[in-house]
C-alpha cells in the first residue's frame, strides 16, 4: 500500500503542487485587503478544490501520455517528460486513471457546493477550468497559442478571480493585477517545461510554441512573458491599485533576467536548459508569495 501511495504522489507530480498554494496566497491576500475578512471555511474549501484540479490535470496528463506511447519516447528531466512512474510500472495505469477521476469529481463536488452557497457565477469559472483540464493533453497541445495561454488562464485568470469572487463577492482591481502576473508567470513555466520534449512531442502530433518556433523563438516568447508579469505589477502600482509594499515581488526580477540570459546562451543544450528551468521554478513560486506578503503589509 505504501508503494501505491508513493506512486500516486509521483503521478500527481507532488512537488509541482506547491504552485497551487503559491498562487492562492496572493489571491487570498488581495481578498483580505479588499474586505478585511477571510472566511476560513471557504478558504479551506477553495484550497482543496484547487489542489484537486491540479492533481486531476497532472494525473490525466500522465495517463494519456503513457497510453499514447509518448512517455516511452521522452527523455525525462526533473521538470519535463512526466514522472516516469507508468513506463516503469505499467500496472499503475489504472490507478492513475482513477486518481484523475476521483480528484476531478472532488473538484466538481466542491465547485457545485460553492456555486450553491455563494452564487452561480463561480459555476461558469469552474466549467471553463474543467474543460481546460479535460482538453489540455490531447486537444490544446495541438493549438500553439491556446496551449501557450491555457496554463495561465487556469491558474491566473480563473483560479485567482474565482478565489476572490468566492471570498468577497467582487473582482477587486488588486486581484486583477495578481491574476495577470500569475497568468504570465505560469505560461512561462509550462513553456520552458516543453523545451526538452520538442522532438518527442512533434512525433506524436503536438504543435505547441516550442515545436513551432524552436528553442530561440520560445526563449523570446518567455522574455515577453516576463515583461508581462513584472509589467502588470508595475502598472498596477502606477495606477494606484497596488500598495508600495507589493513591489516586494520585484525582488525576483534579477533572477528572471538571469534565467532569460541562461536560456539564450544555452542554444537548446539540455545540460544548460535544465538549471535555467530549475531557477525559473523558484521564480514562479517565490514571486506570487512575495506579492502576497506585500499585499498584507500594505493592507
Amino acid at each position: 500500500m505504501r508503494g501505491l501511495a508513493v506512486d500516486l504522489l509521483a503521478i500527481a507530480r507532488g512537488p509541482f503542487l506547491l504552485l497551487t498554494p503559491a498562487v492562492l496566497f496572493p489571491a487570498m491576500a488581495a481578498s483580505y485587503r479588499f474586505s478585511g475578512l477571510l472566511p476560513v471555511d471557504l478558504a479551506c474549501l477553495i484550497l482543496i478544490a484547487a489542489l484537486a484540479a491540479h492533481v486531476a490535470v497532472n494525473a490525466l496528463n500522465e495517463y494519456q501520455d503513457f497510453t499514447s506511447g509518448l512517455d516511452q519516447t521522452t527523455d525525462r528531466t526533473p521538470f519535463s517528460g512526466g514522472s516516469g512512474t507508468l513506463p516503469a510500472r505499467p500496472q499503475r495505469a489504472e490507478a492513475a486513471r482513477w486518481l484523475f477521476i476521483v480528484s476531478f469529481a472532488l473538484m466538481a463536488a466542491i465547485g457545485g457546493y460553492l456555486s450553491w452557497r455563494v452564487g452561480t457565477r463561480i459555476f461558469f469559472i469552474g466549467l471553463v477550468g474543467g474543460l481546460i483540464i479535460l482538453a489540455y493533453t490531447r486537444v490544446i497541445n495541438r493549438m500553439p497559442l491556446l496551449c501557450l495561454v491555457s496554463p495561465g488562464l487556469g491558474f491566473g485568470l480563473l483560479m485567482v478571480n474565482g478565489t476572490t469572487w468566492l471570498l468577497t463577492g467582487h473582482f477587486p482591481a488588486s486581484a486583477q493585477v495578481v491574476s495577470w502576473l500569475v497568468f504570465f508567470l505560469v505560461n512561462g513555466l509550462l513553456l520552458l517545461n516543453q523545451l526538452p520534449d520538442i522532438e518527442a512531442d512533434r512525433a506524436v502530433g503536438r504543435k505547441h510554441i516550442p515545436v513551432l518556433l524552436g528553442v530561440p523563438g520560445s526563449v523570446g516568447v518567455y522574455g515577453l512573458l516576463l515583461v508581462g508579469a513584472y509589467g502588470s505589477l508595475i502598472l498596477g502600482f502606477l495606477l494606484g491599485v497596488m500598495p508600495l509594499a507589493s513591489l516586494l515581488a520585484l525582488g525576483t526580477l534579477p533572477l528572471g533576467w538571469q534565467v532569460f540570459r541562461a536560456l539564450r546562451a544555452s542554444e537548446g543544450r539540455r545540460e544548460l536548459l535544465i538549471p535555467a528551468m530549475g531557477r525559473n521554478v523558484v521564480l514562479v513560486l517565490l514571486t506570487p508569495v512575495l506579492l502576497g506578503v506585500g499585499l498584507l503589509l500594505g493592507a
